[in-house]
């Protein structure tokens, strides 16, 4: 889910701004970015926004305002080694020469990071801020969150309706298939008689045992039945109903669950031989395919 979160906190003389910008993404993937000052404080600031984070990518920007207490001190004795050590150089390989005091700027190390006691209030001033950021941040997630349930719960009363359409529908298709079972059948023995018949056929018996037709009439019917595939759809729709009621991230069961649905209709619009309820099937399937869409935007 998309969103933005702005969060600050006083820190020393100045303070600490964060920013938290959220899109969509089926996996958490968080990236932060602080000044140099606070750079030890990185690991920190990943670890408390996964706290509160399910999925999508967000990007977490902190920021110091002012003047916000230790800075990370020269290492005078270092820099003096050093700067004697290229003069020394200086005097072996090109005498008289200068030695730009600007070439300390490339020495590794020259500055000294903060103690961890001095980075105390700068922890707990950018965890303050992070957590004023991330409310924000929810606040809209769930306002987007609020447009994507009704717009869920619109479209899953449609698939109730169509799957409703198509269990009324179901015993008509069941008797009309019978009917052109038979019929089907009766015209066949009217073209291929006895009287007809001719070369090796001639003298078969060519009359319909009625038991058995009653038996292939019983199979095709078993093959069409769309009876245990409405059955778990409608069980699918429900458990989708109650876990849109719980706060907590849901969103790749939602997806599992749509994924599950898909694969039942895919069953009904196999087995159909009818055309509304291929037709049902079709919007069904368009339904499932936009619902499945809005769930890679839910946490």
């Amino acid at each position: 889910m998309t969103g933005f979160g702005v969060g600050n906190a006083a820190l020393g003389k100045g303070s600490v701004a964060v920013e938290v910008r959220a899109v969509n993404g089926r996996f958490l993937d968080v990236r932060v970015r602080l000044p140099q000052e606070l750079a030890d404080l990185a690991s920190l600031v990943e670890s408390e926004a996964r706290k509160r984070l399910a999925r999508g990518r967000c990007d977490i920007t902190v920021r110091t305002e002012g003047h916000v207490g230790a800075m990370p001190s020269l290492d005078k004795e270092r820099a003096r080694r050093a700067y004697e050590t290229l003069q020394e150089l200086r005097d072996e390989l090109a005498p008289g020469t200068d030695v730009p005091f600007s070439m300390l700027s490339s020495v590794p190390e020259l500055f000294r990071t903060v103690d961890a006691s001095d980075l105390e209030p700068a922890r707990h001033a950018t965890v303050a801020a992070l957590g004023s950021a991330l409310a924000d941040l929810e606040h809209m997630r769930r306002q987007e969150g609020s447009a994507i349930f009704a717009d869920l719960d619109a479209r899953l009363a449609a698939v109730r309706k169509h799957c409703g359409d198509i269990a009324a529908r179901a015993p008509e298709v069941a008797e009309s298939m019978a009917k052109k079972f038979r019929d089907r059948l009766r015209r066949i023995s009217g073209i291929v008689t006895p009287a007809a018949a001719t070369g090796a056929d001639a003298g078969r018996d060519f009359s319909i045992d009625p038991s058995r037709m009653e038996q292939e009439l019983v199979l095709l019917m078993e093959r069409s039945d769309i009876a245990e595939e409405l059955t778990r759809l409608a069980s699918h729709v429900e458990q989708m109903t109650s876990y849109m009621q719980e706060d907590e991230p849901l969103g790749r069961r939602l997806d599992f669950l749509l994924q599950e649905m898909a694969r039942e209709i895919n069953t009904i619009g196999a087995k159909s031989q009818d055309f509304r309820t291929s037709h049902a099937v079709v919007e069904l399937k368009a339904e499932i395919e936009r619902m499945r869409e809005q769930v890679q935007n839910v946490e």
